[in-house]
Formats: C-alpha cells, sequence, structure tokens
C-alpha cells in the first residue's frame, strides 16, 4: 500500500492532473485505508489532494496551513503561484464564472449537454461528467464582451495562453473550453456565494439585457445567466483576489 501511495503522489506531481476513472485515483477515492495514507504522506509535505464530484481530474494543492509561510514570506502577499498579472485573475474568475457556474447547475440538475431523454422513474442517477456538461465559450464573444476590461486583445490573447499553458483551459478554434485545472483551483462554493449574494449582490437588481444568440452558448440556466452579469463586474473587482484575506486560488506545487 505505502509503495501505491508513493507512485500515485509521484504521478501527480509529475502530470499535475490525473483523470478521476484512473485506477489509482479510484482507489485513493474509494478505499478509506488508502486515501488516508495518501493523505498523511501529502500533508508531511505541505500538501493536500484536490478533488469533487464535478470535475473529471484531481490534483495536489498546497495545504492551506502553510499557504501563510510560503505566500506571505514578502512584504506583499502572492495570490498564487502562476505569475499571472491582475488583468490575468480577472479573466480567470470571468472564464470560471462563464463556465463552471452553468455546468455546475447542469450536473446539480442531472442535465447533459444533448439530454434526449428522460428518466421516466425517477431514479437516482450519478452526477453526469464535466465532458458530457460543459460547454465552451466563443473567444469572440468574449473579446466583443470584456475585451475593453482585460487589456484589449493583445494582453487577453496573452493570458489566454498562460491559462492554457497552466490547464486552466483548452482552445479548440474559436472556443474556449474548461481545462482540467479551472473546476479544482477555485472554491466554487466561497466564489460563487460572493458573485452572486456579496460584494456584486447590486448587480442581479439589474433588469437582464437581451443578448444576440452567439455560435456557442454560454448561458443556459438561471445560475449561468447571473454568472455573465458577474463576471462582467468581476472583472474589475480583481484586485480583491489579491488581498491575504481574499480566497484565492488553491495553488498546486
Amino acid at each position: 500500500m505505502n509503495d501505491d501511495a508513493q507512485i500515485l503522489i509521484a504521478r501527480l506531481l509529475t502530470h499535475q492532473t490525473l483523470r478521476r476513472d484512473d485506477k489509482m485515483v479510484k482507489r485513493a477515492l474509494s478505499d478509506d485505508q488508502f486515501r488516508a495514507e495518501v493523505d498523511k504522506r501529502l500533508l508531511e509535505s505541505g500538501l493536500k489532494l484536490l478533488d469533487n464530484v464535478y470535475a473529471d481530474h484531481v490534483t495536489i494543492a498546497l495545504h492551506r496551513n502553510v499557504e501563510p509561510k510560503i505566500f506571505g514570506a514578502k512584504d506583499i502577499w502572492q495570490n498564487n503561484n502562476f505569475g499571472l498579472t491582475r488583468d490575468g485573475v480577472a479573466l480567470l474568475v470571468v472564464l470560471w464564472a462563464q463556465i463552471i457556474l452553468p455546468k455546475r447547475e447542469r450536473q446539480e440538475t442531472h442535465t447533459t449537454v444533448i439530454d434526449d431523454q428522460s428518466d421516466m422513474f425517477d431514479k437516482d442517477t450519478p452526477i453526469p461528467r464535466a465532458e458530457d456538461t460543459s460547454i465552451g465559450i466563443s473567444y469572440t464573444a468574449l473579446l466583443s464582451d470584456f475585451g475593453d476590461k482585460l487589456g484589449k486583445k493583445t494582453r487577453m490573447d496573452m493570458n489566454l495562453g498562460v491559462l492554457s499553458k497552466l490547464g486552466f483551459i483548452e482552445r479548440r478554434g474559436d472556443v474556449i473550453l474548461e481545462g482540467p485545472l479551472l473546476d479544482l483551483m477555485m472554491d466554487t462554493d466561497v466564489l460563487k456565494e460572493r458573485i452572486i449574494n456579496g460584494a456584486l449582490s447590486e448587480v442581479f437588481k439589474r433588469a437582464p439585457i437581451a443578448a444576440a444568440p452567439r455560435k456557442v452558448a454560454a448561458v443556459d440556466t438561471p445560475d449561468a445567466a447571473a454568472a455573465n452579469d458577474a463576471a462582467s463586474d468581476g472583472a474589475n473587482d480583481a484586485a480583491a483576489l489579491e488581498r491575504p484575506d481574499a480566497d484565492t486560488p488553491d495553488t498546486p506545487n
């Protein structure tokens, strides 16, 4: 068992992410004794295993207890080790709000992207995988909606390249899709509450603005519509993510 825990951790360190259906990952998620051994070894190095049922991958990140010693080592709190600039963090929040919130809504209602049949007997079914519920957003639409707020085309293209390299997103032509880390490294429960009921609560008192149809649907649920509005104003609130008391993305080794 010890050797298996060592191998799993080494693979995570090497590949950054592993799919939930990987044999050793499935064991870590279902075998309490094996998971305890993995957690123990990671904790000894100031790390933790990150997983959630809504994501198709798992990864490792710094344990919260050691973050102040790592990010607070200098006079200015370092909110991450990705090298993201302020507009890069803002873009990350926008992409999270437009991609992950709608996906979570579909998963919680057990609705897939192509849902052509219904459950006649109302049986309990597993939460759909991210790849079956996650819809990309149009790069052209993103640039049109947020380009002026996120440094215009040159800066946005540069930051998209960084986010793609880090594994937060994937790009296929004009479409920006969820990457392995987008739903793992962002604390959805905290961020969703902050965006919808926190600093941007005034945003949701406005009447929604009708939008023209787009090539790639970014909004198809109430949560997603709120996410679009929140993301627009959230781009200007990116500085809040850099405060020591702000909730920041978990940071992998």
